[in-house]
C-alpha cells in the first residue's frame, strides 16, 4: 500500500486564479502532484445534487481519492436524545453528499464534554456511533466509512485512545488520526520520532494490521495555550510549534502502511501537503 496526500478546502483557501468553482479541484489537484482532496461540509452540507456530481466526476478522471468532513457542530457525545437526532441528519446528509462525489468516508467530530467525565461522555458517544452506524447502513450508505476524528482542544472528547475506542464499536468505523490535533491536545508531548511510532503501535494493536495500516489522517502544525489546548493552525514555514511531519512520513514508509493524509495547513495546504508527499517517497526509496 502507499499513502495518499492531499487537501481539505475549497478553491477560496488557495486564492486561485482561474479555478473558481470547488469541481475545479480535483484538476487542480492533480496538477500540484497530490492525490486527495476532503470536501469540507464544516459549516452545513450546502452543495446540490448537481455539484456534487460534477466533483466526483473530475476527480474520477483525475484519479483523486475523495473523503469528505462532515459539519463541525455534530456532538455524538451529547446526550439530549434531540441533539442526537440532529446529529444523526447532519451525518445523513454529509453521506447522501458523500455518495454522489463518490467519497468513501465521512470524518465525524467526537464532540465536547459539557461539564461531564470522560467516561460518560465515552459512553455517550460509543452508543451514538453504533446508532449512527446503523442509520446510515439503514439508508443505503454502509459502503461509506465514518470516521470519528481525534480533536485538538482539551475541553473535547477525542484523544487517541478514545477515538480507536469508538472506532471498534462496530463494524464501518475508521479512525481520523489528527496529528496536529494529538500535538496540541498533549501540549506538545505528542511529537518525534519515537512518540509517532508509539500511536502508530498503539493503532495496530487496538485495530489489528490491516485497518490500522490505511487509516484515515489529518495533519498541520498548531500553536497550542496551555489551558485550552488547540489555538490555530500554522503553515510549515511556522516553526514555533508542531508537529513535524518527518517522523510521520518515516515510519509511514518503513511499515508499508497507505492512510490517506490530508493537510489542514493555514493556506498552504497545497504546498505542506506535496513537501510531506515528497518526503513520504524519498523515505519509501531510501528503505
Amino acid at each position: 500500500m502507499r499513502a495518499l496526500f492531499g487537501t481539505a478546502g475549497n478553491p477560496d483557501n488557495f486564492g486561485l486564479e482561474g479555478f473558481k468553482k470547488s469541481r475545479d479541484m480535483p484538476l487542480w489537484l492533480k496538477g500540484k502532484g497530490l492525490d486527495a482532496y476532503e470536501y469540507q461540509c464544516g459549516k452545513g452540507v450546502n452543495l446540490g445534487e448537481d455539484t456534487a456530481r460534477e466533483i466526483g466526476r473530475q476527480a474520477t478522471l483525475a484519479g483523486i481519492t475523495m473523503s469528505l468532513h462532515a459539519p463541525y457542530f455534530v456532538n455524538p457525545a451529547n446526550p439530549d436524545p434531540e441533539s442526537q437526532e440532529k446529529t444523526a441528519g447532519y451525518v445523513l446528509a454529509a453521506c447522501r453528499a458523500a455518495r454522489w462525489m463518490g467519497a468513501g468516508r465521512v470524518v465525524v467530530h467526537t464532540g465536547a464534554l459539557q461539564k461531564r467525565t470522560r467516561e460518560e461522555a465515552l459512553a455517550t458517544a460509543k452508543a451514538s456511533f453504533r446508532m449512527l452506524r446503523r442509520r446510515c447502513d439503514d439508508e443505503g450508505y454502509g459502503d461509506i466509512l465514518l470516521c470519528p476524528e481525534t480533536m485538538g482542544k482539551l475541553n473535547q472528547l477525542g484523544d487517541l485512545e478514545e477515538v480507536l475506542e469508538l472506532s471498534t464499536v462496530c463494524e464501518g468505523l475508521l479512525p481520523c488520526v489528527d496529528f496536529g490535533h494529538l500535538y496540541a491536545r498533549s501540549l506538545g508531548a505528542l511529537e518525534g520520532l519515537e512518540e509517532t511510532a508509539g500511536m502508530l503501535d498503539r493503532m495496530e494493536a487496538v485495530l489489528g494490521a490491516e485497518k490500522a495500516q490505511g487509516f484515515h489522517s489529518h495533519f498541520s502544525m498548531i500553536e497550542f495555550t496551555p489551558k485550552g489546548g488547540e489555538a490555530r493552525h500554522l503553515t510549515f514555514d511556522q516553526e514555533e510549534f508542531g508537529p513535524d511531519y518527518h517522523p510521520l512520513c518515516r515510519e509511514l514508509a518503513r511499515r508499508g502502511w497507505g492512510p490517506t493524509v490530508i493537510c489542514e495547513s493555514a493556506g498552504t495546504q497545497d504546498i505542506d501537503a506535496l513537501a510531506m508527499k515528497k518526503q513520504y517517497l524519498a523515505d519509501l526509496k531510501n528503505g
